[in-house]
């Protein structure tokens, strides 16, 4: 397997927040939209629906060769978290 060294921009280091992702696909790749609120939840009267409006912060295209290490990634990484937050 080759190895693979990563840069970081110094303008990108800081990163952005994200309250929530939605996930979707197209025949090519998977994209992940990272999005933030923009304001303060609305009720709507016609629907009594909670409306929050919300901003794609940063949308990600994943290679479907790409989804499974992606997955492998994101549940070491919850299960390193969760033994170093376990309540004591």
């Amino acid at each position: 397997m080759p190895q693979i060294k990563l840069g970081l921009p110094p303008d990108k280091a800081a990163g952005v927040f994200a309250d929530f992702v939605r996930a979707w696909h197209t025949k090519d790749c998977f994209i992940l939209d990272f999005s933030g609120y923009t304001e303060p939840p609305l009720h709507d009267e016609e629907t009594d629906d909670i409306v929050q409006q919300s901003m794609v912060v940063s949308r990600v295209r994943v290679p479907p060769s790409q989804v499974f290490e992606l997955m492998k990634a994101l549940e070491q990484q919850l299960s390193a978290w969760e033994s170093e937050n376990k309540p004591k």
